[in-house]
Order: C-alpha cells, then structure tokens, then sequence
C-alpha cells in the first residue's frame, strides 16, 4: 500500500492550566483548601497572606524603562494594585477565626501490650517472640498471621530456630493481657477471651460460653431455635445470653483512640439559616482567604525592567519573576473563582429544596439530579459534581453533606414525581417499627409500600434497604 500525505483541520477543546487549576480547587473541601493555600505560599514567594494594601499613585506615575520582552508581556501589568485579585466577598460567615482543637494523646495497644510484656518474667528469645507477635497484630487487635509463618519469621529474618507449641505458649500469655479479647485469631477465638474472664458462676454467662464454644455458627446466623432446642434452654435464658455476648468488643485494638481508626474532621463550607421565614445563605470565610501579590516581588520586576537586561543571566532572572507572578494571580484568580462558583451552585440547590430547608422534614426534599442545578447556574454539570464532592453545609438539622441533596425520582400510582429519598425514609420507619421476632422481608416491605401508593419491585426495596445498610430480615430477627 503506497504511503500518501493527508492535510486535514479539526476543533479541539483544550483546557488551560488555569482551567484545570480551578477544577482541582472545586473539588477540595475547606480544611484541604487551607492547606492546599500554604503549600501553594511555600511554593511561590510572589503569594502572600493578608490584605491588599493600596498606595498612592504606586506603580501609576512612575516611568518604566522598556522592557526586552515587550511583546510577550507588560510590566506595567504586574505592577497595578489590580482589585480583580483581591479574594474578600461580602457573603462570608462572621466566624472566621481559627480555633486549635486540642488533641488528646493516648498510647496505642501495641505500646500499652510492650509494656505489659516488659513486666513479665520473659527469657530474651520469648520476649523477641513476643515482639513479632504483637507487630502482626491487625489494628483490631488480632493475629492474622499463621504460628506456622510466625515461625518461619523468626527463623528467616532473626535465625531464632523455635517450635509452633513455643509460639504458641507465648501468644497464650499474651491473650491474657489487657484488652480483653487482644491477640485472638478470629472473632469466635476473641469473643471467648473475654468472656472467659467473667466466668464467676453466673449461669447466664455461662450459658453464653456455652453459645459461643458449641453453637457459634448457630449464634451468627440468628438460628435461634436450634440454640434453644439443644441448650434446653427458655426464650428469656437465651435472651439474657445473647445481651451478655453483645456486651463484649468484637475489636479490642480499637479500645484505645489512637486504634480507632481515621475521624474525618468536618468544617462546614457553607450556613443556612431560617430568618424571618427567609433563607439566608452564607460561605464560611475560610473558603475566602486574604491573598496577595507580594510587593517584593513587584518591585523586583521593577528593577529588572529598568536594567540593561544585556546579559543571559538578567534576562532568565526577569522571566523567572514574571512566571512567578503570573502563578500567583492566576491561583488568587482560581480562589475567587471557586468561592463564587460554590455560592452560586449552593444559593440554587437552597432555592431549590427550599421547603426543605424551612421545615426540616426529609419528605419535603424534591428530586434533584446534577443536571437540575447545572441548567440553573448555566454550568457543566462535572463542575456541579465537583462542588457537591466532599462538601458540607450547617443547617437547623444538623451538618448535611451536599451530596445529601441529591436524589432520582419516583412515580407514585397517582403521578406525583417524589424524592427516592422520602422512599428510603419510609422503608426505614417500617423497619424500625417492625416486629424484631419476625422482621419484614423485602417482599413484605414491597407491598407496604404498594399500599402507600410507592409501586416498587422487591429487587428495588433490596437496593434500597442495602444502600441503607440494613441487613436482611433474617440477620434483623431479635428475641
């Protein structure tokens, strides 16, 4: 095949550094915000906190010597006191301030079990044991490794050559320490731990050890009957039982704060509040920071505008100014950006689940699809999704996200179009309501919510109810 050459035009969309710069900070939450601001500080001395300060005639009536890049660029741009550039609004909520948060410092369960450890009457090759058993404990606090592979840990990487029964003895040990439960290989082995120290001769609690031994998978799968049945036991033993096994901590790593895990500290980005029968929205101030070109750095282009600018060096140091300069309007530009866009798309969805925000009542939310709003602000609605992504608001019933908004459509057998939302709702009062000793299948659920008007399929009512994080009927069933 003979090779040919092809001129051809097309139309290309193509976003600028700006542009992509913008969609990056749509998308962060205040708290990332605030530290995406000090990382971009420490990155560009030409950004600097605080108020823009005006001089008289600065940068106005001076005369500037011509620049050798005149037609790339304008000095006399990088010198105005450009009030574009300035981030202050005037919607921004009245609590500004920075507050440090104290923390509370606590030691980890692997600190607190070393010190433990330290205080038994160990020989060196137990304590060292003792040590790989601990740094294979999972953050809740159990064994997942094998003894067979805790032995070969120690005959590979410390040449400690010792039997499974040595690994095991020790780890015993260990599990009698505190947590309760800790150093346990699976749930049903945790459990037991703790339950092993309230033995006092209690029958309830022995009947409990007895559950968890014998009838553990019974226990899990709620098959209560067959637990009565062969423990010859009442409804009410098996009942006082079952409290007694609910007390215990499936994950005694987690007792400790630090084990916890990762708490998402929330500021809200926004405040709605109910004034007078009037919705009043404000954005929180740290989303608005005080942002400013640094003076320094306008006087130095100054400076190497009126040189000579004859030498190599000169010339790079005059472009490495203006591109620092440029960087930092462009992201004081992105800030105002964002902020505006935020108030803009939150001001649409708050007049547009207005009765909501009145009342409070979660029936009142109206269905609402990204493209709702993106057709009222007169954006795309990727830049809809972004604003929506990781934010919160403050209202009269709590911090809601925004994605909380958000909902599709039902239609009820009467035509009215309804908030999937109010669906959810009622399928988590009926739940709530229910019998615990026969919970509501889903099928049963489909057809209250039949007789409420909601025609919904069973598969529909398990969407639901799993999107909920309600567990089958079966798993829901109490004595």
């Amino acid at each position: 095949m003979a090779l040919k050459q092809i001129i051809s035009t097309k139309l290309e969309q193509r976003l600028s550094p700006q542009q992509i710069q913008l969609m990056k900070l749509l998308q962060v939450p205040t708290l990332e915000l605030e530290q995406r601001i000090k990382q971009e500080i420490e990155e560009n001395p030409a950004l600097e906190e605080g108020l823009e300060i005006s001089e008289d005639n600065y940068g106005e009536n001076e005369e500037i010597g011509e620049d050798i890049d005149e037609k790339e660029f304008n000095v006399d741009d990088y010198l105005s006191d450009d009030s574009d550039y300035k981030t202050r609004i005037n919607n921004s909520s009245k609590d500004n301030d920075d507050k440090a948060i104290p923390l509370s410092v606590d030691n980890s369960f692997q600190e607190r079990l070393i010190n433990q450890i330290q205080l038994l009457n160990f020989t060196d090759q137990e304590y060292i044991i003792a040590d790989i058993i601990v740094g294979n404990l999972d953050e809740s606090g159990y064994l997942n490794r094998s003894i067979e592979a805790l032995v070969d840990d120690l005959a590979f990487s410390l040449n400690i050559i010792v039997t499974e029964q040595e690994v095991l003895e020790v780890l015993k040990i260990i599990q009698d320490l505190d947590p309760a439960g800790i150093g346990a290989r699976d749930l049903q082995e945790c459990l037991l731990l703790q339950i092993n120290r309230k033995q006092d001769g209690n029958i309830t609690r022995f009947t409990a050890k007895k559950i968890l031994e014998q009838y553990f998978t019974e226990f899990t799968k709620k098959h209560y009957q067959k637990i009565l049945d062969k423990l010859e036991i009442s409804d009410q033993d098996l009942k006082e039982a079952i409290e007694e096994i609910v007390k215990l901590n499936p994950k005694p790593g987690g007792s400790t704060k630090e084990s916890r895990g990762v708490y998402q500290q929330i500021i809200p980005d926004f405040e709605i509040v109910v004034n007078e029968g009037q919705l009043q929205l404000t954005i929180n101030g740290r989303n608005a920071p005080d942002l400013k070109v640094s003076k320094q750095y306008q006087n130095m282009l100054r400076t190497y505008s009126e040189g000579a600018k004859s030498s190599k060096s000169e010339k790079e140091a005059l472009t490495f100014v203006k591109q620092k300069l440029d960087s930092a309007k462009w992201f004081i530009d992105a800030i105002k950006q964002r902020q505006n866009t935020l108030f803009v798309t939150m001001n649409a969805i708050m007049n547009y689940q207005k009765d909501y925000f009145l009342s409070g009542d979660e029936t009142q939310l109206r269905p609402m699809i990204l493209k709702d709003i993106a057709t009222i602000i007169d954006m795309d609605i990727s830049t809809v999704s972004r604003v929506a992504n990781s934010k919160y608001v403050q209202t009269s019933s709590g911090i809601l996200s925004l994605k909380y908004f958000f909902s599709e459509s039902l239609s009820t057998n009467s035509g009215e179009e309804v908030s999937t939302r109010e669906v959810k709702k009622i399928l988590s009062e009926a739940i709530d309501n229910e019998e615990k000793r026969k919970p509501l299948t889903d099928e049963r659920l489909a057809k209250l919510l039949k007789e409420k008007g909601y025609n919904i399929a069973r598969r529909t009512v398990a969407k639901y109810r799993e999107q909920l994080k309600i567990p089958v009927a079966r798993l829901r069933k109490e004595l």
